[in-house]
């Protein structure tokens, strides 16, 4: 044993059991591996590479947004990629897309964040907000309804502004900082509340393909601990999701790939050919896509802006089928179609 190695072990140091040669820096929480930093961003982003080439996730030439909250995710996302598309010659055109929800200390602060990621990678940044979108913040929405349903008006608004966003950049897809954390938990939450329709494309890499911006998912087998290590919702509390997240943190302390494991399941699943799966169609009144008459942003706006903001939360299938009075009849209201949230020109 030569000195080197003699003091490197009474230091209790210990060398990456990659490369062998640096002393190990951190424990990678996907595989428990003892490595050193040079080889976790190495692994990280070769990880990453082979996920976008073996489900062949872009083209070249392709234009891709980058769904851009200032967080974490979509951060590591933004860099990563427009890294992997230098290095590797994708031929990708990027665009940071964000989404302004009106959220006075939150999203004001966090723009800020993807105003300089716009800098620092050299992407193009485009901002859509709620207020130009549907006439309304979030701000004002939870003094109208309060903190206990809000997440459902901010999540089916955010998705379709998402989708507004990367129809007016022209966009061919949408990336977005989904990780493997973020999909094992949306797995139990459809396992849940028996979600099948969900369930069976909540694992998918790439959804959305049958409409007019499909999404995909580079981070799909990415843990969230590694993403916070690689760089080394103020009005949801009460967030349904936040019980499937900490069970997922109880699994993996003591199991490291019960994420994965889980994601493998989903995958799994299979859905009998006689269970009857709802129909995509498009909404009436803004023409996005929806499974039923209207689509859930446009039941929610009705709602607002008739001083009924708890009209669209829960169960809408009588607005929806026909099953109660219709809409544009009740108490003599304006015609839904009279006040649009919008057209999508595709």
């Amino acid at each position: 044993m030569d000195d080197t190695e003699a003091k490197t072990n009474k230091a209790g140091g210990r060398q990456c059991s990659i490369c062998n040669q640096r002393r190990a820096a951190l424990k990678r929480p996907k595989t428990l591996q003892q490595i050193c930093k040079e080889c976790f961003y190495a692994v990280f982003e070769e990880e990453i590479h082979q996920v976008i080439v073996d489900n062949h996730l872009f083209k070249p030439g392709e234009r891709i947004a980058i769904g851009a909250s200032g967080g974490k995710d979509s951060t590591v996302l933004a860099y990563v990629l427009s890294e992997l598309n230098r290095r590797h010659n994708y031929g990708l055109n990027l665009f940071l897309l964000s989404v302004d929800e009106g959220i006075t200390g939150y999203r004001d602060d966090s723009l800020e964040t993807v105003k300089r990621n716009e800098v620092q990678y050299g992407l193009p940044l485009k901002v859509v907000s709620y207020k130009d979108l549907y006439g309304w913040t979030m701000d004002e929405i939870v003094k109208m309804i309060g903190l206990k349903n809000n997440c459902t008006f901010c999540g089916v608004f955010r998705r379709q502004a998402l989708d507004r966003g990367a129809a007016l950049l022209k966009t061919d897809k949408l990336a977005t900082g989904h990780n493997a954390d973020d999909i094992a938990e949306t797995i139990l939450l459809n396992i849940l509340r028996g979600d099948i329709a969900r369930l069976s494309r909540c694992t998918s890499i790439t959804t959305g393909e049958d409409g007019p911006i499909p999404r995909c998912k580079p981070f799909k087998y990415t843990y969230e601990k590694e993403i916070v290590i690689y760089p080394c919702s103020i009005y949801s509390p009460n967030a349904y999701r936040g019980f499937a997240r900490e069970f997922i943190k109880d699994l993996e302390r003591i199991r490291p790939r019960a994420i994965l494991d889980i994601i493998k399941s989903g995958e799994n699943f299979r859905i009998s050919t006689s269970t009857k799966m709802p129909e995509q169609g498009t909404c009436e009144r803004c023409g996005y896509i929806s499974s039923q008459k209207w689509c859930k942003a446009c039941v929610l706006l009705e709602g607002l802006n008739r001083g009924l903001p708890k009209l669209g939360i829960g169960r809408t299938r009588g607005l929806n089928n026909g099953q109660n009075k219709d809409m544009d009849q009740t108490n003599g209201m304006k015609n839904i179609h009279s006040k649009e949230c919008g057209t999508l020109d595709f």
